[in-house]
């Protein structure tokens, strides 16, 4: 009887693997990965945003310089 009994436990826990994930579950993860994508994109964006006005600055400050020190002569 334990035979039969761990027989029918192994199936049915089996059984329930094999189904997978619902729809629910699937749609849940595909919009999870969606936001996280997403979220990653704008910090990539903000990123090169940032460091875009950085090099401008920094280029600007170049170039205004040796104009000063060219003015100072």
């Amino acid at each position: 009887m334990k035979k039969y009994l761990s027989m029918i436990v192994i199936a049915s826990m089996l059984g329930l693997v094999s189904c997978g994930p619902s729809e629910e579950e699937k749609a849940a993860a595909q919009a999870e990965a969606e936001a996280a994508v997403n979220e990653l994109m704008n910090t990539v964006e903000t990123a090169t945003e940032e460091a875009t006005a950085e090099t401008t600055t920094d280029s600007a400050a170049t170039e205004e310089a040796p104009a000063t020190e060219e003015a100072a002569k």
